[in-house]
């Protein structure tokens, strides 16, 4: 199920903040123009997570993510 929200810049930050914190290490969030996507994907590898990180990029994506 989606869910779409409005919200300003400075508690899209605040909740920036708490997504990184939940995913120690994964791709927590992505953003592209007016359009951010909260995500939790966990990662078992750093191999996995630049492979994700590119993926996302290469559609234009900035990608928030926790590397160890």
């Amino acid at each position: 199920m989606k869910r779409t929200y409005q919200m300003s810049r400075t508690e899209y930050q605040g909740l920036l903040k708490i997504a990184s914190e939940q995913v120690p290490f994964g791709i927590y969030a992505l953003e592209k123009k007016d359009y951010a996507e909260l995500r939790a994907d966990k990662c078992d590898s750093i191999t996995q997570l630049k492979y994700l990180t590119r993926q996302f990029k290469s559609q234009g994506y900035k990608v928030y993510s926790n590397g160890r």
